[in-house]
């Protein structure tokens, strides 16, 4: 039996707080078009994402994929730091 590799979905967003120990909190926003009025809607979610590094700084862009559950909440993990806070 052959296996499929899924991959693994990602998001970007900005991170809001970082007073957590090898934890962030990333806000990922996302616009679309509401069906009835057609007015464009902004709407964002906040994710908990593992930093093992403590790398990530509050304003700081970032990458999070997928990945399994670490803990109650946390289920992303930070890929990679595409913009720095100034």
């Amino acid at each position: 039996m052959s296996e499929i590799k899924k991959s693994k979905k990602t998001r970007t967003g900005s991170v809001v707080s970082n007073r957590m120990e090898k934890s962030v909190v990333v806000r990922v926003e996302r616009k679309f078009r509401h069906k009835r009025y057609g007015k464009f809607v902004k709407t964002s979610v906040k994710y908990l994402a593992d930093d093992p590094e403590n790398s990530c700084s509050v304003g700081d862009t970032v990458l999070i994929e997928e990945c399994r559950p670490l803990s109650k909440r946390k289920r992303w993990r930070v890929r990679s730091i595409l913009e720095q806070a100034v």
